[in-house]
């Protein structure tokens, strides 16, 4: 994006400086490559700050370049390089002698300073330096701004500085719920369990009884819960960085190769990766699961909500997607996807089902097959996921406050789908579709399509629309899209009155 901003301030002829300024995570993946191998063709005035917090650069090479780059960042230095190579090139073979200058300083920059992919790229590399050394930053930022080429700054950071628990757990405290300040203790801690860690245990016992499992990360390993399989078995665990399309096409490489491949992706960053999941998963109907963790919405924002891959998902060829209702669904449904002969996708949401999986009993998992968790003849609410346990509390209001017969249906599956128990369904009574996911995205849009020429008693929704979900506390923005089990109840009262008065 800063690329096409600063080739548009070129042809507009005006002089702002355009700073892109990314983390060294992100700088593997292929958007940021594609960007970086297309920069010194159309522009010739860029800053890229890297703030690179892994403290990756030896206390030698860090001490030198440090000396190094105190000089070739001055306006002075730059100043005096471009009078030189003017003097040089008026010189009988002035083209030669500053082409040899020019090779002179690129080896001896490779030797001391781990910028020469950056200088091989048309990119003038300056670093590293102490991002916490504020005058040191100013000084060379004010310094690259009289640069005629594009340059990137290499900033050395120290991720959670100044926060001792976040400094000790750098990747626990970058994505973090709430929590107690004093100790660093998240709140999320008092949950017995969670789908993240089920996922995880899960892994490790497929990991004893399968020798060819493979199990691949996109730098989340201890936010999807794989922080103790990568310890246990990291000949079997691959983490690729933050590069989704890599990992869903490595993965189909290993399927394609005789292994047993898990492949474990925030719901949202998913998208990143869809165009491969069709041509490499589908077409050739590779089998491999992937396991869609903060399935839903989420914390963090418009970014991170899991509410949209299923737009794509489930219109694709031989894939199969789950959803299941607590961690023990979620423990069979990974169990029986491993050994499934083509993709797979299981979607659930961060944190926990809310449900006692000690008493929990559920049916045996088939494939294309819904669960009843509660039979009744008023209305049926189809829920998927950890909506489940939301449709029986407002099973309970309607029972209690407005004596309706009301029937729960644990969807279980979206592709394939449950049609024929849907069809009995909205043939006796109106149906209700409850889902954590866009509502034309996901059940109620599958459900509207296939009841469209069906003689119904009905449809009504409950999701999330087409409109940008605002960041904020889930049960807030819940409360703000009529979500609450006593706001569904509300709605559904006056849903089914409405057809009885006409």
């Amino acid at each position: 994006a800063a690329l096409g901003m600063a080739a548009a301030r070129d042809r507009k002829k005006t002089r702002e400086n355009v700073v892109a300024i990314l983390g060294d995570g992100s700088l593997s993946c292929g958007i940021s490559l594609e960007g970086l191998n297309n920069v010194s063709s159309n522009t010739r005035r860029m800053i890229i700050v890297l703030n690179d917090n892994k403290m990756s650069i030896s206390h030698n090479v860090g001490a030198i370049s440090h000396s190094l780059n105190r000089i070739i960042s001055t306006r002075g230095y730059n100043r005096f390089k471009a009078k030189m190579a003017n003097l040089v090139r008026k010189l009988p073979y002035g083209n030669s002698i500053k082409r040899g200058i020019s090779r002179l300083e690129e080896a001896a920059k490779s030797i001391l300073v781990p910028g020469v992919i950056f200088e091989e790229m048309g990119i003038r590399y300056i670093g590293p330096i102490n991002g916490h050394d504020l005058p040191e930053l100013i000084r060379t930022l004010e310094g690259v701004k009289e640069f005629h080429v594009p340059v990137l700054v290499h900033v050395i950071t120290e991720k959670g500085r100044g926060y001792t628990p976040a400094e000790a757990a750098p990747e626990k405290y970058h994505g973090l719920s709430s929590f107690d300040p004093d100790t660093g203790k998240s709140n999320g801690d008092r949950y017995p369990t969670t789908f993240s860690k089920t996922f995880g245990n899960t892994c490790c016992k497929l990991a004893e009884k399968h020798q060819n499992l493979a199990v691949i990360s996109a730098a989340m390993s201890s936010g999807t819960g794989l922080s103790e399989f990568a310890e246990k078995y990291p000949k079997k665990f691959y983490d690729v960085g933050i590069a989704e399309e890599h990992a869903v096409v490595f993965g189909t490489g290993l399927a394609a190769s005789g292994m047993k491949v898990v492949v474990a992706i925030y719901a949202t960053f998913m998208q990143r990766a869809l165009d491969c999941v069709f041509h490499d998963a589908c077409l050739q109907n590779m089998p491999i699961v992937f396991c869609l963790d903060r399935a839903g919405i989420v914390e963090d924002g418009p970014t991170h909500h899991g509410i949209h891959e299923l737009a794509f998902l489930r219109n694709l060829p031989n894939i199969t997607i789950m959803s299941p209702a607590n961690e023990i669904e979620l423990d069979k449904m990974l169990t029986a996807a491993i050994e499934h002969p083509g993709p797979v996708v299981i979607r659930y949401p961060r944190g926990y089902s809310g449900s006692d999986i000690r008493k929990e009993k559920p049916e045996e998992i088939q494939t294309g097959k819904s669960e009843t968790v509660k039979t009744g003849s008023d209305l049926a609410i189809w829920a998927t996921g950890r909506e489940v346990y939301t449709a029986l509390k407002v099973a309970e209001k309607l029972e209690k406050e407005n004596n309706l017969s009301v029937m729960v249906v644990n969807t279980r599956f979206i592709k394939p789908f449950d049609t024929e128990k849907l069809f009995e369904c909205a043939g006796k009574m109106p149906v209700a579709t409850l889902e954590d996911c866009q509502i034309s995205a996901g059940l109620g849009g599958l459900v509207d399509e296939l009841l469209i020429n069906h003689k119904n008693n009905g449809v009504l929704h409950f999701g999330w629309s087409d409109d940008i979900v605002p960041h904020g506390d889930p049960e807030k923005i819940r409360e703000e899209a009529g979500l609450l089990p006593e706001q569904i109840t509300a709605a559904c009262i006056e849903y089914i009155n409405n057809k009885s008065n006409k």
